[in-house]
């Protein structure tokens, strides 16, 4: 489905809103690496994504280029709006990614978990084609084709 064929919404919570779901707010402070692992996994991803947060800042370090981008969480972050037509912008995904990003975790895991309680689920009725038995000619006045009327002599 096109983006721009539905309306943008918002984050069902916001950033600061860890009271919305306590459980969330508890496993992103004990083990935040744990929960960022959670999200991955959820939103279709490797559960071992998010480990290149912890260890890209390290390597790139021992090469002399300080990383502050943490490129599995502004990733994960970017697909998830991208997915549910979500309001927002790459500026803001990396800002968030990169001063809140314990709350950001916390933030994707509230979405995929409303995501996943809400899904919508479009069935689309249609009938079957209808086939003719070969051999029998069609009755006088039949509409072979829309806009083709069909006799019999």
């Amino acid at each position: 489905m096109n983006i721009a064929a539905r309306p943008l919404t918002e984050w069902k919570t916001g950033l600061f809103d860890c009271c919305e779901d306590v459980s969330t707010c508890c496993y992103g402070f004990w083990c935040c690496p744990c929960l960022a692992c959670t999200v991955s996994g959820n939103f279709g991803e490797s559960r071992c994504l998010p480990l290149c947060d912890m260890c890209s800042p390290a390597i790139t370090a021992a090469f002399g280029l300080p990383l502050c981008v943490p490129p599995a969480a502004v990733t994960l972050r970017v697909g998830i709006r991208h997915t549910y037509g979500i309001k927002g912008s790459l500026c803001k995904d990396i800002a968030t990614s990169c001063f809140c990003e314990w709350c950001s975790w916390c933030q994707m895991h509230r979405e995929l978990k409303y995501r996943k309680n809400n899904q919508t689920v479009i069935v689309n009725v249609q009938p079957q084609p209808v086939m003719m038995a070969p051999g029998n000619p069609p009755a006088a006045g039949f509409m072979g084709q829309p806009g083709m009327i069909m006799t019999s002599y």
